[in-house]
């Protein structure tokens, strides 16, 4: 090749021979390790588990054929017998609430049908005569107020009554909610005392079928014994003296009083 004017001068060189020679790999390869690795994995545990255990000095650990928990089971609930005591208590509880409820029950029905009462005393009740006197009217009135003041009334009456033998009765009460009727007629009672005397020998007597409470007892009058009567529910209460009759006809004739002058709504 002609060379140009101004080009550098070109240098020839020999070609160089590269000879061959054997390599030797000082490395493991990859494929070498990863055989290695499964050859390690594929051996039989039983003869590298010995010579391991030995380098460590531990004792090999016995594992049973049978599926074992991995985990502690969790504790069951034993369910114990119901006690026989406990049984017993629950039972006698429910009862007496049972018993309790019948008797709020039957409590709440007797006020509520003997609260609305009236209290009125004809010209004639029980073949006695109302004393329309001036001296009549006025120990009514006395009486009335008197009961009044003892008792907190909603409405309050107070006569004397005669009969055809001029023997009198003298009769007050009055009508109002009474959660407490057999105290109240105590307390009334207590009024008599405070005039008469001490009333003495009180006693339950029937109350007829308007019910409540009815008692009777005697007092001190102008030296005589002098039969007291008075009954009370939830809506009424009354008293009456009987001067000049024996007991057992006061509680008669008081129980026929009640049974005309006293109306329920």
């Amino acid at each position: 090749m002609s060379e140009r004017p101004g080009d550098p001068p070109r240098i020839e060189a020999d070609p160089v021979e590269i000879t061959p020679e054997p390599f030797t790999q000082t490395e493991t390869g990859p494929a070498e390790r990863i055989s290695e690795s499964f050859t390690r994995s594929t051996t039989d545990p039983a003869e590298t588990a010995p010579e391991a255990l030995a380098q460590t000095g531990t004792e090999p650990v016995e594992i049973a054929p049978e599926p074992f928990m991995l985990t502690e089971p969790a504790e069951q609930e034993v369910s114990r017998p119901r006690s026989r005591t406990r049984t017993i208590v629950l039972s006698s509880l429910l009862a007496v609430g049972l018993a309790g409820a019948s008797v709020i029950g039957y409590a709440g029905w007797r006020i509520a049908s003997q609260k609305d009462a009236t209290l009125a005393v004809p010209a004639k009740i029980a073949g006695l005569t109302l004393d329309n006197s001036e001296d009549g009217r006025a120990t009514g009135d006395y009486l009335q107020t008197a009961l009044s003041a003892e008792v907190e009334l909603d409405d309050a009456v107070g006569v004397v009554l005669t009969d055809e033998s001029g023997k009198d009765v003298l009769f007050f009460g009055g009508t109002t909610l009474i959660w407490t009727p057999e105290n109240d007629l105590d307390t009334a009672f207590g009024l008599i005392a405070d005039e008469q005397g001490a009333v003495t020998g009180l006693h339950d007597v029937p109350a007829g079928p308007l019910g409540g409470t009815m008692k009777c007892g005697t007092t001190r009058s102008d030296g005589a014994d002098m039969p007291v009567c008075g009954w009370a529910d939830h809506g009424s209460l009354a008293l009456a003296m009987f001067p000049g009759r024996t007991e057992a006809d006061a509680a008669t004739l008081f129980e026929g009083i009640r049974s005309v002058a006293q109306k329920r709504d």
